[in-house]
């Protein structure tokens, strides 16, 4: 008798479209009339995004246009700190959601416009100017014998404020033909809008903004990779993995296998084996930290059975550290004339006394 019933969330409850779910939130949605503000799930559920950067875009959008949204100024209206404040603006200037843009008054003065965009995703696709639309306007109607001719009248705007002065009478107008309306010419075909380049605040992001990094539900998965095979499944390593694999419950007994699966998983343990496994190295990959409870054991053998198998081992020509190149160095030798040092591979004279002996035995040949 003590317990309170809260008769209002019962009947909200017995609202909610299809069954209730045993675990987990419920929304009771109740549409807003006023004071409200439409958030994207991108950034409601923003993976990169701290809860405070979430909550601080949600506060900025909310707000109307012209408002002062600095750190002091968010600061006084939020319960965080000045540093918890910056650091989320810095988040969201990361992301695109708030930036600062330098702008020059007609009057020179260069000052800082804060934009902050719901959407900032939208901002790099082209948009199209809407076309203007022309109202269409009412056929006149042909004037009566005898009836007064009407006199269209604009609305009365918000600068005109109406009076209380009584209405004139109509005025009498002499009957006459209706004159024809004049047709308007053919209007000439619109000219397509010219290309509106992105905003200066854009230019630094050529890719798009926000990137989310799960996939939704609905795209569509990977096949698995398949049971990795033994180059030649010999009668020898057929029958040491159905071995293998049927001695598994010894160990672990969640790991008890049916005769189909142990025929289905072999020659993912022989292809194992051929790479040099030792059975004692698979059955510690296969058996070590298994989930709680364990509903398909089989398919757990084959996921880890495909996604860790080691590679061959390398051969004795593959572990060879390769041969450096030998460099030829040319040793120094000293000139027969001068002793000067000089780099050949046999002795004999500098480059300088070779040149000279040169130049004395071509004289001594024109002198003769």
């Amino acid at each position: 008798m003590d317990t309170q019933q809260n008769t209002a969330l019962t009947r909200a409850l017995a609202e909610v479209p299809g069954p209730l779910p045993t675990s987990g939130v419920i929304h009771i949605a109740i549409p807003h009339t006023d004071r409200f503000t439409v958030v994207g799930n991108h950034l409601a559920q923003h993976p990169d995004l701290s809860c405070t950067a979430v909550g601080i875009a949600v506060r900025i959008q909310s707000l109307p246009q012209g408002i002062e949204i600095g750190i002091k100024a968010l600061a006084a209206r939020c319960r965080e700190g000045e540093k918890r404040i910056a650091a989320a603006l810095c988040e969201l200037e990361a992301f695109g959601y708030l930036q600062r843009v330098r702008d020059r008054l007609p009057s020179g003065r260069v000052i800082t416009r804060t934009v902050f965009c719901n959407q900032p995703t939208a901002l790099l696709r082209p948009r199209r100017p809407a076309a203007p639309q022309h109202p269409a306007a009412p056929a006149p109607r042909p004037a009566s014998a005898g009836a007064p001719a009407e006199v269209p009248t604009s609305a009365p705007t918000r600068a005109q404020a109406p009076t209380s002065a009584p209405a004139p009478a109509p005025a009498q107008v002499p009957t006459s033909a209706p004159a024809p309306a004049p047709t308007s010419p053919p209007e000439p075909d619109t000219p397509a809008p010219p290309h509106v380049p992105p905003p200066p605040f854009l230019a630094a992001h050529p890719t798009p903004l926000f990137v989310p990094l799960v996939p939704p539900p609905t795209a569509p998965k990977p096949p698995p990779a398949p049971l990795p095979r033994p180059d030649e499944l010999t009668p020898e390593l057929d029958r040491a993995a159905t071995a293998f694999l049927s001695d598994l419950r010894r160990h672990t007994p969640q790991l008890t296998l049916s005769e189909t699966d142990v025929r289905q998983l072999a020659p993912g343990v022989a292809a194992w084996l051929e790479r040099a496994a030792h059975p004692d190295a698979i059955r510690r990959t296969l058996t070590t930290d298994l989930p709680h409870p364990l509903r398909h054991p089989a398919k757990l053998l084959k996921h880890r059975l495909t996604a860790l198998l080691p590679p061959p081992l390398p051969g004795s020509q593959d572990l060879a550290v390769p041969a450096r190149p030998r460099i030829t160095v040319t040793p120094f030798q000293t000139c027969d004339d001068c002793d000067r040092a000089f780099r050949s591979p046999t002795p004999g004279h500098c480059r300088d006394c070779r040149e000279h002996r040169a130049h004395r035995t071509e004289a001594t040949r024109t002198a003769a």
